[in-house]
């Protein structure tokens, strides 16, 4: 059984509220030819999810926040 925490981010921007959530890396699988997936920050939307970056384990929440928000000052438009 896996030890790993989901975590979730609510975050405002620009007067909307982004939903971020993080999903548990794998391992490689080399009978299936499936490479390693590191645990990641995803964008949550209606019935979608935009992977957005890799998650550091050892990153501040606050940290986490400023990197989630440059993410979507790069890739919002107006």
């Amino acid at each position: 059984m896996s030890t790993y925490k989901i975590d979730q981010r609510h975050l405002n921007h620009n007067g909307r509220v982004f939903h971020f959530v993080s999903y548990e890396g794998q391992p490689a699988n080399p009978k299936k030819e499936e490479a390693a997936v590191e645990p990641t920050w995803f964008l949550m939307g209606p019935g979608r999810r935009w992977q957005v970056m890799t998650q550091e384990a050892l990153q501040a929440p606050e940290e986490t926040d400023r990197c989630l928000l440059a993410w979507l000052d790069q890739h919002l438009t107006a």
